[in-house]
């Protein structure tokens, strides 16, 4: 993702979500992988990036963005409320994601904090459900997956989903990497039947092996930069499905 806080390094990512997969392979990847150009195409955003020129965004193609609301339980993106709405403003489908830190508090507390501070769905047609980033600790290399067991990883992230469900009537798409998921889960296929996934995998021509548990990917992070402001990304469908998506549909 976008680079954010210190010493904050933004990750790969994945997200799976339930519409018809298109196979996106390709060759070199210049600023986006030649195969996937009818894909609706996308970013994400986090304060890094600050008040983003949303109309030169939309002018670029961008068709939907995620934009970071908060980090465990003590972070708000102090540039949501322009990034969210300006978004929608500039009639771009937007989402909010939220950056875990397994090791600080409980899966639910964090969602709890998410919710109230931007992680909100309605069925408008123009939200993306709440997103969680889960991805290796970028502030403890000798506690890569947060001091949580394979099984207390499952459990930590199971227990956000839940009470996101709860609070806004959509599963959380999660973003993360094939490694992590298969080395901090234990490459669970609990949580893929019923969780889009968010694939992060830069510098390719395609979207490469997924985490344990799913068969495709809805977004497709491909690069940290690019024609859009912060990461680029790709939708697997079409415009119509994306909005379909957003509906809860």
């Amino acid at each position: 993702m976008a680079r954010d806080r210190k010493p904050f390094r933004r990750r790969t990512r994945v997200i799976a979500v339930c519409v018809t997969a298109l196979t996106v392979g390709g060759t070199a990847l210049a600023d986006l992988p030649a195969s996937a150009a009818s894909l609706p195409k996308g970013h994400d955003v986090s304060s890094h990036q600050k008040n983003v020129n949303w109309s030169k965004a939309k002018a670029k193609g961008a068709k939907f963005v995620y934009v970071k609301a908060t980090e465990s339980t003590n972070y708000r993106n102090p540039y949501f409320g322009q990034q969210y709405n300006g978004a929608r403003s500039a009639g771009i489908i937007r989402g909010a994601y939220h950056f875990a830190l397994p090791n600080k508090t409980s899966g639910a507390t964090q969602a709890a904090y998410f919710v109230r501070n931007g992680g909100r769905w309605s069925a408008d047609g123009w939200t993306l459900p709440p997103a969680l980033d889960i991805e290796y600790n970028p502030y403890d290399s000798k506690h890569k997956c947060y001091g949580l067991s394979k099984s207390g990883m499952v459990n930590w992230i199971k227990s956000f989903s839940n009470e996101v469900k709860r609070l806004t009537g959509r599963r959380p798409v999660i973003y993360t990497t094939a490694h992590w998921w298969n080395t901090c889960t234990g490459s669970s296929r609990a949580l893929a039947s019923n969780h889009a996934l968010w694939i992060a995998r830069h510098n390719s021509a395609d979207a490469g092996s997924l985490p344990a548990g799913w068969s495709f990917w809805s977004f497709w992070q491909y690069d940290n930069s690019g024609g859009l402001p912060g990461d680029q990304n790709l939708f697997n469908g079409s415009q119509a499905q994306l909005k379909k998506f957003a509906r809860g549909y």
